[in-house]
């Protein structure tokens, strides 16, 4: 994707490593780094400087909702994923009676509000058979009281990336009263977002988007706007903030903006901003195109040192992740660590994550590195 010569100049951090653990944090290109200049140089203007971040707010809006296919107003920004799934709860107001389907290979944030609420809903796990979620195994866990099916389009423990067009179609059919939530941060920035009639999308800013902390994107379709609108209370995301009647009544806006219920955080905005402006240059198809030959040398080199990766590499849904257990993880991990060669060890588990910046000369450099 990038020449020796753009990669040194976008990304000079990358010089004399192989990073591969883009999934967990990626490396902003120097115009996040710029970005970041352009929000000091508008917050030092005190107030005069909120001209520039409303500005900055609504060109990641308009990018943000270009890349997720949607209009700008399906898409709004909170702090994080976990307050967006918090929020989330908040608009679907569950009880006893409900049921929310969540997956084992779910990030935390995603599976979790539902355990916390007041009252909670019944929740019904959808467990994973060597390493993939399986639709067949789906259908007897959906009926009327399916209320909310959450998964990730990719997996962050082990890159699966799920079939989604046999999924969609078994929740319509079989739960006619649930919406689907999809966690994209694993996929945002990396592959070509096939999750078309969710009724729901969240992602996380600091990954394959090439943003910073403290951001999350949340797309919510028209056709949802009503069903979708929290009940959490603030300013940012009401209507009436400061009127007459604002000790009365909390006017809230509908869909993705009742998400932004806060003053935003404009650096994370700024950085996303030109992150995606960055990616979206690129081309999300073009990186897909660099990237995924690399993860099956990866894929493949693993198999052929005796490293079972914990999933299967399928062809027609790329994935930029790719991870393994070994009972000598730590060691494995240290010999890559010394190797200049950086990846992600979690109790056992080893994972590898390529991005576009990534080159064939870093997979290898990992693979040599993998003596087991």
């Amino acid at each position: 994707m990038l020449t020796d010569s753009t990669r040194e100049r976008d990304f000079p951090s990358l010089s004399g490593i192989a990073y591969l653990n883009t999934a967990a944090e990626s490396i902003p290109p120097l115009a996040v780094h710029e970005a970041l200049e352009e929000y000091w140089r508008d917050k030092s203007r005190g107030m005069k400087g909120r001209d520039g971040h409303f500005a900055a707010v609504e060109a990641c809006r308009e990018i943000s909702a270009k890349m997720l296919g949607l209009m700008t107003d399906e898409v709004s920004f909170c702090s994080c994923s976990s307050e967006a799934y918090n929020l989330l709860a908040s608009a679907l107001n569950l009880g006893a009676d409900d049921e929310v389907v969540v997956t084992d290979l779910d990030f935390p944030a995603g599976a979790t509000p539902w355990m916390r609420a007041v009252v909670p809903p019944k929740s019904v796990l959808w467990k994973s058979v060597n390493g993939e979620l399986n639709v067949e195994d789906l259908l007897p866990l959906l009926s009327a009281k399916t209320k909310l099916v959450q998964v990730s389009l990719v997996s962050f423990y082990n890159g699966h990336r799920i079939d989604w067009q046999p999924l969609q179609e078994a929740v319509r059919r079989l739960a006619p009263n649930a919406l689907i939530s999809v966690d994209i941060t694993q996929a945002f920035g990396r592959v070509a977002l096939a999750c078309e009639g969710a009724d729901i999308m969240i992602s996380s800013t600091h990954k394959w988007t090439l943003g910073v902390h403290g951001g999350c994107v949340i797309g919510v379709p028209r056709r949802n706007a009503a069903r979708l609108t929290t009940h959490a209370g603030g300013w940012y995301h009401l209507n009436n903030a400061f009127d007459a009647d604002r000790f009365e009544r909390a006017v809230t806006k509908d869909g993705a903006q009742s998400f932004s219920v806060g003053m935003p955080n404009f650096a994370a905005l700024y950085a996303l901003n030109a992150a995606l402006r960055y990616v979206d240059g690129v081309g999300v198809e073009a990186i897909s195109a660099h990237a995924d030959p690399l993860v099956k040398e990866l894929h493949d080199g693993l198999v052929l040192r005796g490293l079972q990766p914990m999933c299967p590499l399928r062809a027609d849904r790329p994935t930029g992740i790719v991870s393994f257990m070994h009972e000598r993880s730590a060691e494995i991990h240290a010999t890559l660590e010394k190797a200049a060669v950086h990846v992600m060890h979690s109790a056992g588990r080893i994972r590898l994550a390529v991005h576009g910046y990534n080159k064939a000369d870093d997979v290898r450099q990992a693979l040599a590195a993998l003596v087991v």
